[in-house]
């Protein structure tokens, strides 16, 4: 059975490169077809040593119809590896590329005290690059365990001043990012709509540019919380509630880690926020953060991360919040909870459609439940 070539070009997008390389060597229609332009469109690039003969050098004149990039660094620690990475960029940003996307991500183990210089120096000079004329609009770095500097983030946004999504918040033990940074960055994207970053980078003075009535509507702040925020003033209240109205479809993720000390919780979230999901990553008593959440993100919060200790008061504090946050579509909580527990999220939250609710210990790592 022959497939147009339209259905063939659908199926091949969702392979990765070398995916691609491997189907075009099936047959001569295969390999004709994969020089289809929706093919490229959203391209995931991994590389991994010895993998670079099989399809990057093939494929090299293809990779500047990509506008979706994602290059993913399989092996940090191999030099192959990165070095397969730098290509993939600069194959990608030759002179007539269409990139506006692009996502760098890395696992697997890291050398001791690596950090990852090459790879964002190359990243840097990609932006700079004046015959590419790069202009992106979205950025996600997440996923990229670097720590990241004032000049590789403000160059992303001189180069790119219709960039809508900017994703800085990649969970390092150090953010180099200051607040000067996140402002002028805010100022010269004045399209952007999606920012995640640090809250140590973040105040009211560096927000208070998304107060410019000039702005289309901001949709998503994803904030990062470590042990540096216990230096800085919390965000007032009454600021996000001020930010809310004059952007009332904002929704906010929080991610608070085990680093930052247990009694900056509640300095840190206010009722006022729009938080969507939240995630308390610590092995410390929450059960006051979870009757927070349950008193004032009732109407908001979508996604639940708990990582805690067991305890009776737990259990209740999390059964209010199953009655109180019907809007739930996840929650994962790691310790043991009762039964009662997880018959309230099951009865009370329509949507929920995975969680990880253990009534007793089990080997880890826990395995999440799918809710059909």
């Amino acid at each position: 059975m022959e497939f147009p070539e339209e259905i063939l070009a659908h199926i091949f997008s969702y392979l990765t490169l070398w995916d691609r390389y491997s189907a075009s060597l099936v047959c001569k229609t295969w390999s004709q077809t994969m020089t289809h332009p929706s093919i490229w469109y959203y391209t995931d690039v991994r590389c991994e040593s010895g993998m670079e003969d099989h399809g990057l050098l093939q494929f090299s004149h293809l990779l500047r119809l990509v506008r979706h990039l994602k290059v993913s660094i399989r092996h940090p620690k191999e030099v192959a590896s990165r070095t397969m990475a730098i290509r993939v960029l600069n194959y990608a940003t030759v002179p007539t590329n269409c990139l506006s996307a692009l996502c760098v991500s890395c696992t697997g183990d890291f050398p001791l005290f690596y950090s990852g210089e090459d790879i964002l120096r190359s990243i840097e000079a990609v932006i700079l690059n004046d015959d590419s004329g790069l202009s992106l609009r979205q950025v996600d770095f997440r996923d990229m365990p670097f720590t990241l500097s004032d000049s590789l983030i403000r160059n992303v946004a001189r180069r790119s001043p219709d960039l809508r999504q900017l994703y800085i918040n990649n969970k390092t033990l150090v953010c180099n990012v200051t607040m000067e940074t996140v402002r002028e960055v805010l100022e010269l994207c004045p399209q952007l709509r999606a920012l995640g970053a640090f809250y140590v980078s973040l105040s009211e003075t560096v927000l208070g540019e998304l107060f410019d009535q000039r702005r289309p509507p901001f949709t998503l702040l994803e904030l990062y919380c470590e042990r540096n925020d216990k230096y800085v003033p919390a965000i007032s209240d009454a600021f996000w509630d001020a930010l809310r109205q004059r952007h009332p479809f904002l929704q906010i993720n929080m991610v608070l880690n085990h680093t930052l000390p247990a009694k900056m919780f509640l300095k840190i979230l206010r009722p006022s926020m729009p938080v969507r999901d939240l995630e308390l990553i610590t092995y410390t008593y929450l059960v006051n953060e979870v009757s927070f959440a349950a008193e004032n993100y009732s109407a908001t919060l979508e996604k639940l991360v708990l990582q805690t200790t067991s305890s009776l008061e737990l259990d209740q504090a999390l059964v209010e919040l199953a009655e109180r946050c019907r809007s739930l579509r996840e929650v994962h909580c790691y310790c043991v909870v009762a039964h009662r527990v997880v018959r309230a999220f099951i009865n009370n939250c329509p949507c929920l459609w995975r969680y990880t609710l253990k009534t007793h210990k089990e080997p880890h790592p826990w395995t999440c439940t799918v809710h059909k």
